[in-house]
Order: C-alpha cells, then structure tokens, then sequence
C-alpha cells in the first residue's frame, strides 16, 4: 500500500510540474 501512495504522488508532482511549464510558455507568447 506505501508503494502505491508514493507512486501516486510521484504522478501528481509531473503534472503540476507540466502545468507550471505550459503557464510559462503562454505568459512568452503574450509578451
């Protein structure tokens, strides 16, 4: 069961971090 909860945060922290970068890229593309 800890293995599953790990991996699943580990998921979680990439997507947030692809959200972050897709933010980024269209604050440029305003700019």
């Amino acid at each position: 069961m800890g293995n599953l909860r790990k991996k699943r945060r580990l998921k979680m922290n990439q997507h947030k971090r692809r959200k972050r970068l897709r933010a980024n890229r269209h604050k440029k593309r305003v700019i």
